[in-house]
């Protein structure tokens, strides 16, 4: 499967964005799909992640109750809804697809396969 994450930008602290991960090759239904962040000087660090078989989802501490991952089987796309933007959100956000069939914690960038080429998110007065 290819990624294509999108919709990253400048935005002030309190606004919101969207950030979409297309999907072509095969069918995200297929696979545990996750966000990951990495900022300058840091690493790679866990945002979000969505289960394969019944769509649980997971949270970074840092982002639960701000941001929301979702996923669109019909239009093979991955979706982060950020909301109360913080500086400290700042990075580079990439989607990632797991494809394994058996438990997985979805939180380690280790567990997963496919990764896209990410996009810029900067939250700046």
């Amino acid at each position: 499967v290819q990624l294509q994450a999108s919709g990253g930008g400048l935005v002030q602290p309190g606004s919101s964005l969207r950030l979409s991960c297309a999907a072509s090759g095969r069918t995200i239904s297929n696979y545990n799909m996750g966000w990951f962040r990495q900022a300058v000087g840091n690493e790679r660090e866990f945002v979000a992640a969505i289960r394969r078989i019944n769509s649980s989802t997971r949270y970074a501490d840092s982002v639960r109750g701000r941001f929301t991952i979702s996923r669109d089987n019909a239009k093979n796309t991955m979706y982060l809804t950020m909301n109360s933007l913080k500086p400290e959100d700042t990075a580079v956000y990439y989607c990632a697809a797991d494809k394994t069939m058996i438990y997985s914690t979805m939180t380690e960038s280790r567990e997963y396969d496919y990764w896209g080429q990410g996009t810029q998110v900067t939250v700046s007065s």
